[in-house]
């Protein structure tokens, strides 16, 4: 079943166009990875779909209703990022026990055994934090609310490494043992591929892909080789990225769409293959260009 459904949805900033047509649809049960640079709208988006913000023009639907102050979507919702907004009136294990007024499907124990584990004092107070423990306390907060859509942006801010692999570990454990849609933002796909199921890739306030983690894996190859038998092979293909390395040598990234006779014509003539990694196809598919970094220092 849909849950969230984005049809050209814009959101307009002082004339400048935070999200431009952007579009897709989200499945119940799915953990998605929302994926894209900073600045490319990942956290707009994502405060529509809460209804925190209302869209310029287009079609949103949430639960098959219009989420900006929607009491519906906001009871079955839970929006976490570093920005969370927590009374600094009460300590942090009262907010804990306060939070089972707001959340239906709220687990006392697991969110207990968390603090615990993370080792937050329970008079702590949510102002008085660090950056890393607040994150870390947020995201207590969102995976013990159970809420069917559960928002995580960017929810690693802060965190050392252990700590952030505790919170995946942690997101990927519970979301298997209690199946929700899940949103988890990024711009490091690598840090998040292990428990992704689909990615939604964000460039330039739109949606540039949305697949199957598996499916976006294998959607590249690599070519290097003698420019003179690399350009031939790539000439009518989709090239994702390009680069020269050396005197006559050539290194591409492109739509894997090839027959095996093509790939074994490609082995004969010396070129050769290799797989891409999915974060480095995000990296050259959100490049501004083709060449990326390099196209700095070449001159017209």
């Amino acid at each position: 079943m849909t849950v969230i459904e984005f049809k050209d949805i814009t959101k307009i900033y002082r004339n400048v166009a935070a999200l431009n047509g952007m579009s897709f649809e989200i499945e119940e049960n799915k953990m998605t990875g929302v994926i894209g640079r900073n600045g490319a709208g990942k956290s707009t988006m994502l405060k529509i779909l809460a209804g925190f913000l209302k869209e310029t023009t287009g079609e949103i639907r949430v639960f098959s209703q219009h989420p900006f102050n929607n009491l519906k979507v906001s009871a079955n919702l839970i929006f976490v990022d570093d920005q969370m907004s927590l009374p600094s009136s009460l300590t942090l294990r009262e907010i804990l026990t306060e939070a089972s007024n707001f959340y239906q499907n709220w687990d006392k124990e697991f969110a207990e055994r968390l603090f615990d584990y993370f080792s937050f004092h329970p008079k702590q107070r949510h102002n008085n934090l660090s950056k890393g423990m607040r994150s870390t306390f947020n995201m207590i907060i969102g995976l013990a609310s159970r809420c069917p859509i559960t928002i995580f942006d960017e929810p690693t801010t802060g965190m050392d490494e252990a700590v952030r692999k505790d919170f995946y570990r942690a997101l990927l454990k519970d979301y298997i043992a209690y199946p929700r849609t899940i949103l988890l933002s990024s711009h490091h796909l690598h840090e998040v591929e292990d428990i992704l199921e689909n990615v939604l890739i964000i460039k330039e306030g739109k949606t540039l892909l949305h697949l199957p983690l598996t499916d976006f894996k294998e959607m590249a190859i690599g070519f290097s080789g003698d420019t003179r038998n690399v350009k031939p092979l790539i000439s009518e293909k989709e090239v994702f990225h390009i680069e020269e390395n050396g005197i006559d040598q050539m290194f591409a990234v492109v739509k894997n769409h090839f027959t095996e006779v093509e790939l074994f014509e490609a082995k004969a003539n010396g070129v050769e293959m290799s797989p891409i990694s999915s974060s480095d196809l995000y990296v050259y598919l959100t490049n501004k260009s083709k060449g990326g970094i390099d196209d700095v220092f070449n001159r017209a």
